[in-house]
């Protein structure tokens, strides 16, 4: 996001405004429990940012599990709309559930989105012994039959990780995904169980799932759904450069309220920004497997109204929703 001069002078202004002393102490919604991705955005971001100064007092952290986020969600649009002094994290499940209509008819346009400072690369992966070598030969092997190649997954069906090989398949010019045969099993170790044992082609899902795996040598990942190579995994390909135009990644950002001013959403575009160029961001996520992903403000709002229309596109394509 591209700042003017007096766009800049407003979020100083408002930035000042809302972490000066007589402000109170702002807060980050999880909405699930404690020990999960969303309680880690919230923890991990709000720690840094006190830690930065970029707030003054410690951010609350407020655990609202329930509807796979959805009650959350409904919280902050019913209840919270106006307050610009509250944050919420959410990932690419949040988008996935929107496009899907799992919110009980609540739409993405209803929050404003803020930010994501780093992700969990998507991944397609098959066993050492597969006779797939990169992701072109899967691929079409697929077009060619597509009862040839099953893939397994951590979501149900519909779900992120069933959505992902559709997404490639679509910029190959395959057009009957209904055929794409996807079994969804309790987890990301269950579904490499599946694909090393060979009941399944090809596993579909997150790096951090698959990095034991590709240390014992068990599996060969045949691209990582990111812009780039991820660090420490440099010999691992990524589907665009293999011609393959898909970004499919797990992020981990945060939404505001969608009636916070502009004044209160560029302070807290200011605040995320700062975390992103930090030295303990860095670590944390080097600690915690994630990639740098880096979309913040209004180029990250574009983006996340993206991701929705296709996944909405897509689902209806496969019968998730009508």
């Amino acid at each position: 996001m591209k700042f003017t001069k007096m766009k800049m002078f407003a979020a100083g202004t408002a930035f000042a405004l809302l972490s000066g002393g007589a402000a109170s102490a702002a807060e980050c919604i999880a909405p699930a429990n404690a020990g999960g991705g969303w309680d880690f955005t919230c923890r991990q971001i709000g720690k840094i940012m006190y830690d930065l100064g970029v707030v003054d007092q410690p951010i609350q952290v407020t655990n609202m599990a329930g509807a796979g986020g959805g009650l959350a969600f409904a919280h902050v649009v019913n209840e919270r709309g106006g307050d610009e002094d509250l944050i919420v994290a959410a990932s690419s499940a949040t988008s996935t559930r929107l496009a899907q209509n799992a919110y009980g008819g609540m739409t993405a346009d209803q929050v404003r989105f803020l930010g994501a400072i780093g992700a969990d690369p998507g991944v397609i992966v098959v066993a050492a012994d597969s006779p797939f070598q990169t992701l072109s030969d899967l691929i079409d092997a697929i077009i060619a039959d597509p009862n040839s190649v099953a893939f397994a997954g951590g979501s149900a069906a519909g779900g992120f990780d069933h959505l992902k090989p559709l997404m490639i398949l679509q910029r190959a010019g395959f057009t009957d995904i209904r055929a794409v045969k996807y079994i969804g099993v309790d987890g990301g170790a269950d579904a490499i169980t599946q694909t090393i044992g060979g009941f399944t082609q090809a596993m579909t899902g997150d790096m951090s799932e698959v990095v034991g795996f590709i240390a014992s040598g068990d599996v060969r990942v045949l691209a990582v759904l990111t812009e780039e190579r991820v660090p420490g995994f440099e010999d691992i390909p990524t589907a665009r450069e293999q011609g393959y135009d898909v970004v499919a990644v797990n992020w981990r950002g945060l939404y505001l309220p969608h009636d916070v001013s502009e004044e209160a959403y560029d302070a807290w575009v200011v605040r995320l920004q700062a975390v992103a160029a930090s030295a303990e961001w860095q670590q944390t996520m080097l600690d915690n497997g994630l990639a740098p992903f880096t979309k913040i403000g209004d180029d990250f709002q574009s983006w996340v109204d993206g991701v929705i229309a296709e996944t909405e596109a897509l689902s209806r394509e496969i019968g998730v929703i009508q």
